[in-house]
């Protein structure tokens, strides 16, 4: 479908892409991983026509479509929702069915997280992570041939984040994507590309397995460099001995055009996977950090959440958790003394609270260097390991040098994230810690909150980030705070769960009304109604019948598609007959799935 053929770009004759090639195919979903500045984003300008290359080729076929998602975008302010989405339709070729495109779109900007009081709301209301969900639904209601999607859960909830994953994985576009967060894309692409040192390399597995895959081969190219090292000093030690002898002139410039045509091998030596950052000691505080009573918070008439109960214990880690705008980041002000509020609201004993968010990075002193900011709060054995911190999280070499009022946004809330870190407190709070943090990063991060003595609050719809870091979950929704005791997989699970359990409360609940109704009318004519309440029934049950079969189906056919590419993996297995075998697994489940929703709806 795309074939990118021996691709190189230039920025100021600094190369961020090197002579790359690959095939993006119909329907393949692939993830671009690499570091910050590894050159992703500018590939995927690249192909969607924003820049021209230094030198190769981008070929499509033809009448091709692309949607392309950017991080940053300027924004429509003179229609409402409906009318921005809308947009969509007057641009669709003729003989678009306009009914059938509406309801599409209803359940797109749902499922984006929006409420149908927002459609006629302007667009000029809603903050940018919003109007972000607003051209991501416009770009899906295309149905492009080729999605080019630029970070997308960087402003989805977690509800909505599972939304767009199931709606990817049964979409017929083809997708390449950037994103930071590990489980979305480990469960929407089975293929991930990485660039690094403006390289590419190609890997037909998920990112978890990638990453075990680039682990080896790392340590292959770190012995191929470094015996390449030794050759080069063993060589240019010969050239030097007997540079000047006669009787070794020819073997010496033997050896100097050997190495003038010598080509470099270059790797990534940057290693933190074994960096073990702890935070200080926490101060022992009282048995209860955080004590809330009938908690209460207006913002005029409108109310964000009531009658808010519940009891941190100390050394807890919980989430907070819950569609945007539902008051998460709200009760943390109301906690950190920012916002006033009706009902109890306790701090426990001895409690030293650190709190990160957005705006911490606002705090920083601007005339110092990222290296001075956090040498200023480090102590102890800590300091020795300042450089390996600060190129965990990406301020490696000379970034580290910088001044902080030159400093990106991004930049800054990581910096404020490494003050945090070093600095004694026993209640952690963190809103949407990772947010610009890549992948290694928020495993370093991740590492030192697993080990941190003290209570943790994290405000995050990161599910791979707090799998295994939180054993209680609060979920805000419709002004009320429920707890969840267990991990966020076991929340997710559970929410699935009521969902089903609602649906078939909702169908029940339907049943009885009509059954009640038809028993009125029953005195005209009982046996009819009888027959056709009984009929009624019979069909229901046979689609929860077939729902249910059809559940099981896919799930014996992902667990296949799941061996195959295990076996995949291996080099030696990548036989053509493997491959379409593994194609015609992964057609069926997207056969099932589409008769999936045709039983559902």
């Amino acid at each position: 479908m795309l074939t990118i053929d021996h691709l190189s770009m230039e920025f100021s004759s600094r190369p961020v892409l090197d002579d790359i090639c690959f095939l993006i195919n119909r329907k393949e979903r692939i993830a671009l991983v690499g570091k910050n500045g590894a050159g992703k984003t500018t590939l995927l300008r690249l192909i969607a026509g924003e820049y021209k290359p230094t030198s190769g080729r981008i070929a499509r076929e033809a009448d091709m479509t692309i949607g392309y998602l950017p991080q940053v975008m300027l924004f429509q302010d003179d229609k409402t929702l409906r009318e921005e989405v809308m947009t969509v339709y007057r641009l669709a070729p003729d003989g678009q069915d306009e009914a059938r495109f509406v309801a599409e779109m209803d359940r797109t900007i749902i499922g984006l997280g929006f409420e149908r009081k927002d459609f006629e709301r302007p667009c000029s209301e809603f903050s940018g992570g919003w109007r972000m969900r607003i051209e991501l639904a416009k770009i899906l209601l295309r149905h492009p041939d080729l999605l080019l999607l630029d970070e997308p859960t960087n402003h989805l909830d977690i509800e909505s984040i599972q939304w767009l994953e199931d709606f990817l994985k049964t979409s017929q576009a083809a997708v390449l994507m950037v994103s930071h967060d590990k489980a979305f894309i480990d469960n929407v692409c089975p293929r991930t590309i990485e660039i690094t040192l403006g390289r590419i390399y190609d890997y037909n597995v998920n990112y978890s397995r990638f990453v075990e895959l680039r682990k080896e081969r790392h340590e292959q190219q770190v012995r191929a460099y470094q015996n390449q090292q030794k050759m080069i000093q063993d060589t240019e030690e010969f050239i030097e001995r007997f540079r000047y002898k006669a009787t070794k002139a020819v073997q010496v410039q033997s050896r100097i055009k050997q190495l003038e045509k010598l080509e470099r091998l270059e790797v990534d030596l940057e290693d933190t996977s074994r960096l073990n950052l702890r935070f200080p000691p926490a101060p022992r505080s009282g048995d209860f950090p955080l004590m809330v009573e009938d908690l209460r918070k207006d913002f005029g008439e409108h109310n964000v959440f009531h009658d808010v109960t519940f009891t941190i214990r100390r050394g807890e880690k919980v989430a907070f958790v819950g569609k945007n705008g539902e008051g998460k980041s709200t009760l943390v002000k109301c906690i950190m003394g920012q916002l006033d509020y009706l009902g109890l609201l306790k701090i426990g004993h001895n409690v030293k609270i650190g709190y990160f968010a957005q705006n911490q990075a606002a705090l920083l002193d601007e005339n110092l260097t990222v290296f001075e900011t956090i040498d200023y709060v480090a102590v102890g054995d800590i300091r020795t390991k300042i450089r390996d911190i600060l190129g965990a999280f990406m301020f490696g070499g000379e970034a580290s040098d910088k001044r902080v009022k030159v400093l990106s946004g991004g930049e800054r809330s990581r910096l404020a994230m490494i003050r945090l870190l070093l600095e004694p407190c026993n209640l952690l709070i963190l809103d949407e810690p990772t947010n610009h943090l890549d992948m290694q990063s928020k495993d370093v991060l991740k590492a030192a909150l697993k080990d941190f003595d003290g209570t943790l609050i994290c405000v995050s719809h990161d599910r791979d980030f707090l799998d295994g870091l939180v054993s209680k979950v609060y979920e805000f929704g419709g002004g009320r705070v429920k707890e969840h005791l267990g991990g966020i997989y076991d929340f997710l699970r559970t929410k699935k769960l009521n969902s089903l359990e609602e649906l078939n409360r909702n169908i029940r609940a339907n049943n009885d009304g009509q059954a009640q109704g038809q028993a009125s009318v029953g005195q005209l004519n009982g046996a009819q109604d009888y027959a056709a309440q009984k009929a009624a029934a019979a069909a229901q049950r046979k689609k929860e019948k077939q729902i249910a079969q059809t559940e099981e189906e896919i799930a014996a056919l992902e667990e296949q598609q799941r061996q195959i590419e295990q076996l995949l993996a291996l080099p030696e297995n990548q036989t053509a007959q493997l491959f379409q075998k593994y194609e015609s697994v992964k057609h069926q489940i997207e056969q099932k799935m589409y008769e999936w929703e045709i039983l559902n709806e």
